[in-house]
């Protein structure tokens, strides 16, 4: 990935989204004995494994230590139509009152959000706030990503990796 940081950042997005959907998909039952677990991109990597979370997780951190702007990036809880389940997926606005792009490991095509009718938005968050989605644009701010728990305990986790 370091290789990439010059690039513009539409090619960051393909390349990130590229390399972290060829990491096996592996359900936190599986992999964490868990039902929801986020794993940090370091233990993404580790584990040679994990789900949308993880994937997301990992390429908003990537995509942010690349030189892409956090108010560009949030990660998106949405309901996936064809599954019937919900999932996670990382959205970039190129600006603030566009419709995001999507990066997701069940569609490797980076399409914008208009063009992901499968996908229902539910919130999004990044480490500026949590917002709840309205519809394809950025949503209502609802307050602190600080009020996801998971979110916090990743962080954590972070910031213990950095240490070792």
């Amino acid at each position: 990935m370091v290789e990439n940081h010059q690039a513009d950042e539409i090619e960051k997005l393909r390349r990130v989204n590229d390399f972290f959907n060829q990491i096996p998909y592996q359900s936190d039952a599986d992999l964490w004995g868990k039902d929801d677990y986020w794993a940090t991109p370091l233990e993404l990597l580790v584990h040679e494994g994990g789900d949308c979370e993880d994937y997301s997780i990992a390429k908003y951190f990537t995509l942010k230590e690349m030189g892409v702007a956090e108010d560009k990036l949030r990660i998106m809880y949405v309901k996936s139509v064809k599954l019937n389940q919900s999932h996670m997926v990382l959205t970039y606005y190129p600006q603030p009152s566009s419709i995001p792009k999507v990066l997701d490991n069940l569609n490797p095509q980076l399409l914008s959000a208009s063009n992901r009718l499968d996908l229902t938005p539910v919130y999004s968050f990044n480490a500026d706030g949590l917002w709840l989605a309205k519809s394809l644009g950025k949503g209502k701010k609802v307050g602190p990503s600080t009020r996801l728990s998971l979110w916090q305990e990743l962080k954590k986790r972070m910031e213990q990796e950095a240490k070792r």
